[in-house]
């Protein structure tokens, strides 16, 4: 798990990078990198607000995002999801994975297992994965403000020829609306965008 930032651990004129690639469905923003003075960006992610222009905001990059409903409110729907996309996550590591990995069971175990039972199993303030769509993050980052910067074509076009000639035939690379989505037999499992402050 991502290791907390304490306050004054840090110069106030220095930049903070905040990121977490395993805990970023239960925290409204943590997955965001924000390069802003240290006070401001701790400001922005525990309020959720947009950094202003003037803050100093440079980039911010979205991504790995979970793409899943499994933060719907009603049960049929989160169960019908969740369902949905930890198959794929599972059956992605069967075809990939031998099993008796170490990593393999460790990721299932300690992240999967109890990611998808508390999206199904628990209630109220106590399911704290509230996974979204990248469609939805799409008009979260545009409320908050922010711009998001296009793709880099030439790193798509050699990531999807690396994916496509060195990897498992069923992983999909993709573009949409520029997020590079990432996935499993069809089904998108990851997207990644860059996004900046409005000027």
């Amino acid at each position: 798990m991502a290791k907390e930032p304490e306050h004054g651990a840090v110069e106030e004129s220095s930049n903070a990078a905040i990121n977490s690639a395993t805990r970023h469905c239960n925290r409204c923003l943590t997955l965001f990198i924000f390069f802003l003075p240290t006070p401001r960006v701790l400001e922005c992610v525990s309020n959720g607000r947009r950094p202003r222009a003037g803050e100093g905001a440079r980039e911010v990059t979205r991504g790995p995002t979970e793409n899943s409903s499994c933060g719907a409110p009603f049960f049929v729907t989160r169960f019908r999801e969740a369902l949905f996309y930890y198959s794929a996550m599972f059956d992605m590591m069967e075809a990939t994975a031998p099993r008796d990995s170490a990593g393999r069971a460790v990721l299932e175990q300690h992240v999967l297992g109890p990611c998808a039972l508390n999206a199904i199993a628990c209630e109220g303030s106590e399911r704290v994965e509230r996974p979204e769509t990248y469609k939805q993050w799409q008009v979260r980052c545009s409320r908050a403000g922010l711009r998001q910067l296009p793709l880099n074509p030439s790193a798509v076009k050699r990531l999807s020829e690396e994916v496509r000639n060195g990897y498992h035939e069923e992983f999909v690379i993709d573009v949409d609306q520029q997020w590079l989505l990432q996935g499993w037999k069809g089904r998108i499992l990851y997207a990644i965008s860059t996004w900046t402050a409005q000027r």
